[in-house]
């Protein structure tokens, strides 16, 4: 049962017109806001920041729509990767090397992550930073984020735990308010950090007795270094690479999920693309994934992808940040194209297909119209059963075989 205080507003909503129905919503808007300052003040934040960065916060149009439209998650594969990945942003990329290469030299050094990774992140994430002083796209956080935990009950208790975050680095004095802008999503800085990312990964490499992720490359830089080192960032070694199938391969193999070694991967007709040999050493392994189905590139994947996909989950942008930083290393471009031509679908869709999936006995984890493992999984699953190849890849085509199925009798 809502208490009284809800549940007045909802009966109003429902029994008068617009005037009320924005009253009440403001109403909501500061009733939460005053709730997130005692959350954050019960987790330490002085009472003082916690309501003064509060006081004057008004919902941020712009963010939830946001929330419906990741460009990583919407856009096909190749579109994603051709918009990052373009000359000029290689080009600014080895510049970038060659301007802060000791810097870059002494990250290395003390975290073990390969400059040419670090720079990709920094490229793909602001262009270099060129976008942070643009106002079309960075915001202040604290309102993105209030906006978010007050209104996107999908995710609240996450963007709560962000805000709170927020308030924390103002109370310790890292940033304030003007500095602190960021994504629709509270993403911050040069590499776009999240606040609870700031707080257990942000580094002073510069030594000025401040972490900041905003002003100062090295900083920025080192702090994404450490996030990766402390999610298991392996010295050394790669993200993966590219490769050629053989013929009639079984599509079920890329699974994702199960690791090989690159000896048994050869042994099953898998070829490396370009001039980059299969590591010799029996302990690297790899996964098997092939982001748009048979018709496009495959990839082996090591376990230093699985880090990258920790700084986001979607598969197209780890894809990127991979590939631009083998660009930036003087790698070659892929050696197969995508299958351009093809219709992906929309975010409807996408959940359609995931429900429709489901009712055929074929479960996906849910359906947020967000193609992930599993239901890449759960569509090999129907490609198998309808003796089509099994490549887990989602576009019209499959939708319509799936809708066919799911509407027969």
């Amino acid at each position: 049962m809502l208490p009284l205080r809800l549940l007045l507003p909802l009966v109003l909503l429902a029994a008068t017109g617009g005037e009320i129905r924005a009253e009440a919503t403001q109403t909501d808007f500061a009733g939460c806001l005053n709730g997130l300052a005692g959350l954050a003040e019960t987790r330490g934040v002085p009472a003082a920041t916690a309501r003064d960065a509060l006081a004057d916060v008004a919902p941020d149009p712009a963010v939830l729509p946001a929330t419906r439209t990741q460009a990583e998650f919407v856009k096909p594969v190749w579109d994603y990767i051709d918009a990052a990945v373009t000359p000029e942003k290689i080009a600014t990329g080895r510049a970038k090397l060659v301007e802060w290469a000791d810097i870059l030299g002494r990250i290395e050094a003390a975290y073990g992550v390969d400059r040419h990774v670090l720079v990709a992140f920094w490229g793909v994430e602001s262009g270099y930073g060129s976008v942070l002083d643009d106002p079309k796209i960075v915001r202040p956080v604290i309102p993105a984020l209030a906006t978010l935990a007050c209104q996107d009950q999908t995710r609240a208790a996450f963007w709560r735990d962000e805000l709170v975050g927020a308030l924390t680095i103002l109370g310790q004095g890292d940033a304030d308010r003007d500095r602190m802008t960021g994504s629709w999503a509270g993403a911050m800085g040069h590499t776009q950090f999240m606040p609870s990312a700031y707080l257990k990964h942000a580094v002073d490499f510069d030594g000025d007795g401040r972490r900041d992720i905003w002003r100062s490359v090295p900083d920025a830089l080192a702090s994404t270094a450490n996030f990766l080192k402390n999610s298991g960032w392996r010295s050394g070694e790669s993200w993966g690479q590219e490769v050629g199938l053989p013929d009639a391969f079984d599509y079920r193999l890329a699974d994702e999920t199960t690791e090989r070694s690159f000896a048994d991967w050869a042994a099953l007709g898998l070829k490396p693309m370009g001039d980059k040999p299969f590591p010799e050493t029996a302990e690297r392994r790899a996964t098997l994934v092939v982001p748009a189905g048979a018709r496009g590139p495959a990839f082996l994947l090591e376990p230093n992808f699985k880090v990258i996909l920790r700084y986001n989950t979607a598969l197209a942008y780890a894809l990127t940040v991979a590939h631009l930083s083998d660009r930036l290393a003087g790698a070659p471009a892929f050696s197969r194209d995508w299958p351009r031509g093809d219709r992906m679908l929309t975010n409807e869709e996408r959940t359609d297909l995931q429900v429709r999936l489901e009712t055929l006995g074929h479960p996906t984890g849910g359906a947020d119209g967000k193609i992930g493992p599993k239901t890449r999984a759960a569509i090999r699953a129907f490609q198998a059963t309808k003796g089509l190849v099994p490549d887990g890849y989602a576009e019209a085509g499959l939708l319509e075989a799936v809708r066919a199925a799911a509407s027969a009798p």
